[in-house]
């Protein structure tokens, strides 16, 4: 079943071609990392993808809905997004658990719904599936940097989406709390009841374990895309961010080593 599918998209910004005629597919039970060098375009597409950006030209299509002839109040309950800027959207001393349970409004705050019991079993429940279920009464404001991401992480999952975007969630994290989230998206990779994922990353070390699928931009325009297996090559790597690498892998997670010339 195809999830997603942009059809010769381009993307337009003060007159610059950010994107340049992509051409993407997205089928269930694949998991997508959009990678590439800052400036590529990766969060452009995931925003055209995830619907909260109209493309200048092309298609696209996701959930079997078409982008400019849907009601975007049906169709975007159904697709998560999560991204660090949303840390700003919360007051300080709203309660971890009322940031998990207000997704299913798509409000930030808790003030103008009802919410069920059965809503705030679930968002205990994936707090506690983020290694967050002991903070569910904590301020939000006093969390630290890593356990706030697992939190929005919960968010986008409360509503059930049948596919979850994620824009750089270990941007701003130090190691622990970047590897914390790494374990948290490799455990979500293997259960299925989880939806297919797209992670925007410019970082190798940063891939989760058992992600399927690598889509490569530079300069707006698609490098490679495909299964990782087949994608994530020294070659590929090397043209999309200008470098002489090598990339191997060690336990499930890409590493990257900068070769001297002629090596």
């Amino acid at each position: 079943m195809t999830l997603l599918k942009l059809t010769s998209v381009s993307k337009k910004d003060s007159g610059i071609k950010i994107l340049k005629n992509i051409n993407w597919e997205i089928n269930n039970n694949e998991n997508w990392i959009v990678l590439g060098a800052n400036g590529s375009g990766k969060t452009s597409l995931l925003n055209i993808a995830s619907v909260n950006l109209h493309p200048s030209e092309g298609k696209v299509e996701i959930l079997d809905h078409i982008l400019g002839k849907t009601d975007l109040r049906l169709l975007k309950p159904r697709i998560g997004f999560m991204s660090t800027s949303l840390n700003y959207k919360f007051r300080f001393n709203i309660k971890t658990i009322e940031v998990v349970v207000t997704a299913l409004t798509g409000a930030t705050e808790p003030w103008w719904d009802t919410f069920s019991s059965s809503d705030w079993e679930r968002a205990q429940q994936l707090l506690g599936n983020m290694g967050c279920g002991k903070k569910s009464d904590q301020l939000f404001g006093t969390l630290s940097t890593g356990e706030k991401q697992r939190v929005l992480l919960a968010r986008a999952l409360m509503p059930e989406p049948e596919i979850l975007f994620l824009d750089e969630p270990t941007s701003g994290l130090d190691l622990g709390g970047r590897e914390e989230l790494l374990m948290v998206l490799s455990n979500l990779v293997n259960e299925e009841t989880s939806p297919p994922m797209v992670l925007v990353t410019h970082h190798l070390e940063e891939i989760p374990v058992n992600f399927s699928h690598l889509l490569l931009l530079k300069n707006g325009e698609t490098i490679a895309a495909g299964k990782m297996s087949e994608v994530m090559t020294s070659k590929n790597i090397s043209e999309c961010f200008d470098l002489n690498a090598s990339v191997d892998n060690t336990a499930g997670r890409w590493n990257i080593h900068i070769l001297k010339d002629g090596e």
